[in-house]
């Protein structure tokens, strides 16, 4: 009897991997679909982004807003802390309707290319001209860790693709926000980028002795800023594009100090990415 249920247990196994390894074959009445003969080298996987999101409503509001209106999302996650699951709400073979306008180290209409996670959260306030934002739930972070590892380890997705919705549309979009923990992300699942203290160290100097409103200053920062992903053109100038991406870069890797403007730390941390990342 034993037997019999392990060959079953075989029999099931190689069912469903045969029809997971048909399941793109069209069927075509008096055609056949050879998919075995030649397999091209020229391919790889659709999905080269990972993107976290806040829904900015409560759990109900989310699911409402995620799946009968024109936005949704591959996943959302909760803030319920004794729930131990997260919510697919569209396959990951599919495309959601999370990024919007976005751009990404020269890719554009991002719902092509990515995978998007909306995490259950308040957003922000407003309150006396300063932007308060609410924190994540440490259960809940737990889970979009989870899900983030095994996205970013069956597509490969590098460390500098794992992004926050402002990341790809600075100015327009403000989540995840500050409060998001992209260094413990990094550090305990080995998920998005983070920089190395030391070499952050070597590049301060280099600040300080920068001519700080200078044509020839600003329009480096703007491409070591472009160089690392951002969408933004060289003007030369401290202006709102620019701001916008400072700031949105401060929300991921700055988080004590997010107020658009370039300091020795911000700038620092920036030369240290792309050492690490973009050699």
């Amino acid at each position: 009897m034993k037997n019999s249920w392990k060959y079953l247990s075989l029999l099931l196994i190689i069912l469903f991997a045969s029809c997971a390894t048909r399941e793109y074959i069209p069927r075509i009445d008096g055609l056949k679909i050879d998919a075995k003969t030649h397999e091209a080298i020229g391919q790889d996987k659709r999905i080269k982004i990972l993107v976290m999101h806040y829904t900015v409503a409560d759990y109900p509001s989310s699911i409402q807003i995620l799946t009968k209106k024109q936005v949704s999302a591959h996943y959302l996650v909760g803030d319920d802390a004794l729930e131990n699951k997260v919510y697919q709400l569209v396959r990951e073979d599919k495309r959601a309707w999370h990024a919007g306008v976005s751009y990404w180290q020269g890719r554009t209409n991002l719902n092509d290319s990515s995978i998007g996670i909306e995490i259950v959260n308040k957003g922000f306030i407003e309150k006396d001209g300063e932007r308060i934002f609410f924190p994540f739930d440490g259960n809940q972070m737990q889970k979009v860790a989870k899900l983030a590892q095994s996205i970013v380890e069956r597509y490969k997705i590098p460390p500098t693709a794992v992004v926050a919705h402002a990341d790809i549309a600075p100015g327009r979009k403000q989540d995840p926000g500050p409060l998001f923990p992209w260094e413990i992300l990094h550090k305990k699942y080995n998920v998005g980028a983070w920089y190395d203290i030391p070499t952050v160290l070597e590049f301060l100097p280099e600040f300080y002795k920068a001519d700080y409103d200078s044509v020839e200053f600003i329009e480096k920062v703007q491409n070591d800023f472009h160089r690392y992903g951002y969408k933004i053109e060289q003007t030369g100038e401290w202006d709102e594009q620019t701001k916008d991406v400072i700031l949105t870069f401060q929300y991921h890797f700055r988080q004590k100090k997010c107020d658009g403007i370039l300091d020795a730390e911000t700038y620092a941390i920036l030369q240290a990415l792309n050492k690490k990342y973009n050699r």
